[in-house]
C-alpha cells in the first residue's frame, strides 16, 4: 500500500479542517466540506489505509482521526515546494517594516510583534550572527565637562555604548579628533584584534589609560553581549489560546522554556543555514514542544552574517500561511539590513 494523489487530498483536507477546528476529523466531515467527490465510505477507507501507513491517529475509538507528525511533514513538505503567499500578506509586512528602527534591538524586538500579529503564534527573532564582529565606527558624544558617551558600531549593526570619564581638558573638538583616530584605526578590525591594538599602541592614542580601559571593557561587553546573542519573543502567551495548551502545566512548562531560551537557542543552531527548518512535534528533541512545531527562516546581513526568525505553535499550525509570512518578513530583514550596510 502507497501514497497515492487520492489518499494525499484527502490526507490534505483532514490537516485543514484539524488546523482550523483542533476537533478529530471524520469522512463524513471531509464529505460534507470539501470537494473530493468521493462518497463517506470511500472517505472512510482511505482514512483506515492512512492510518496504516501511519499518517493518522484516532484518540478513541469512536472519533475521528487527527494527522501525526509524520503527516504534517509530507504537508510541509509539499507546501515548501510549493512556496506560496498571499498578496494581502506581502502588503501587510512591507507596512510594518515601512517606518523601521535603526537600532538592531528595536528592530528585532519589532519583527518579533509583527510575527505573532500576523500569525497569532508565538514568534521568536534572533540577532545577526558572524564568526567575528567588525569595528564600524567608534564615537565619543560630550554629555557634560568630564564625561562622555562612548558608542561603537559593528559590521553587524550591533550598537553598544556607555558613559565614560573624560579629562576636563576633552572638549568636543577633542573628543571628535579622538574618535576620528580611534576609528582609523580600529575599524574593519574584528573585537579581539581591537583590544589586541590598544594594548599594544596605547601610546598613540593620546588618550588617558583609564579612558582606553573604558574602551576595552565597552569592546569585551560588546565581544560577550554577541556570543551570547539575542532572542526576542513576540506572543509568548499566544500557545494559551489553543486548546492543546490548557493545561496549566503544560502552559507553564511552555512559558518556562521560553524565559530560559538556552534549549531554543541550541535548537537555532542547528540549522545548518537552510532557508527553511520546520520541526514537527517530537522532531525538535525539547520535551516541552512535544505537541509543537517551530518552523524557522533564515535572514542574511552581507554575506557571512544571518540570524533566525522563527513560529511556535501547535502541530497543526497553518503552515502554508506561516511559511509565507516567514519568507517575506525574511526578506524583508535582509533587505534592511544590507540598506544599512551601504
Amino acid at each position: 500500500m502507497a501514497m497515492d494523489a487520492r489518499k494525499f487530498r484527502i490526507l490534505q483536507a483532514i490537516i485543514d479542517d484539524y488546523i482550523l477546528t483542533a476537533i478529530p476529523v471524520g469522512s463524513r466531515t471531509i464529505s460534507k466540506k470539501y470537494e473530493t467527490g468521493l462518497s463517506s465510505a470511500t472517505i472512510r477507507n482511505e482514512m483506515s489505509d492512512l492510518e496504516e501507513l501511519g499518517y493518522l491517529d484516532q484518540p478513541h475509538v469512536s472519533a475521528g482521526r487527527i494527522p501525526s507528525a509524520k503527516a504534517y511533514r509530507l504537508y510541509v513538505d509539499e507546501l515548501l515546494r510549493q512556496g506560496k503567499v498571499g498578496a494581502g500578506d506581502i502588503e501587510s509586512i512591507r507596512s510594518h517594516f515601512s517606518d523601521r528602527a535603526r537600532q538592531m534591538e528595536d528592530i528585532i524586538s519589532h519583527a518579533a510583534q509583527v510575527l505573532s500579529n500576523l500569525t497569532a503564534y508565538t514568534a521568536l527573532v534572533t540577532s545577526p550572527k558572524r564568526a567575528e564582529m567588525r569595528i564600524r565606527n567608534l564615537q565619543f558624544v560630550p554629555v557634560s565637562s568630564t564625561s562622555a558617551l562612548l558608542v561603537i558600531v559593528t559590521d553587524c549593526g550591533i550598537m553598544r555604548d556607555a558613559v565614560v570619564r573624560v579629562g576636563g581638558d576633552m572638549d568636543a573638538d577633542t573628543l571628535y579628533t579622538i574618535s576620528r583616530s580611534l576609528t582609523e584605526q580600529l575599524a574593519g578590525h574584528t573585537l579581539s584584534e581591537a583590544k589586541e591594538i590598544i594594548s599594544q599602541r596605547a601610546n598613540d592614542f593620546h588618550v588617558h589609560q583609564h579612558v582606553l580601559a573604558d574602551i576595552t571593557e565597552l569592546i569585551s561587553g560588546t565581544e560577550r553581549h554577541h556570543r551570547q546573542g539575542m532572542v526576542a519573543f513576540g506572543g509568548a502567551s499566544n500557545i494559551l489560546n489553543f486548546p492543546e495548551y490548557s493545561d496549566v502545566e503544560k502552559a507553564r512548562n511552555f512559558l518556562a522554556l521560553l524565559e530560559g531560551k538556552e534549549k531554543l537557542l541550541k535548537l537555532l543552531e542547528q540549522h545548518e543555514e537552510m532557508a527553511f527548518t520546520v520541526r514537527i512535534g517530537p522532531e525538535t528533541g525539547i520535551p516541552e514542544l512535544s505537541d509543537c512545531s517551530i518552523v524557522t527562516a533564515t535572514y542574511r546581513m552581507g554575506d557571512y552574517t544571518h540570524g533566525e526568525i522563527g513560529v511556535i505553535g501547535p502541530t497543526r499550525m497553518d503552515y502554508g500561511r506561516v511559511l509565507g509570512i516567514l519568507s517575506v518578513v525574511g526578506e524583508q530583514l535582509s533587505s534592511l539590513f544590507w540598506r544599512d550596510e551601504e
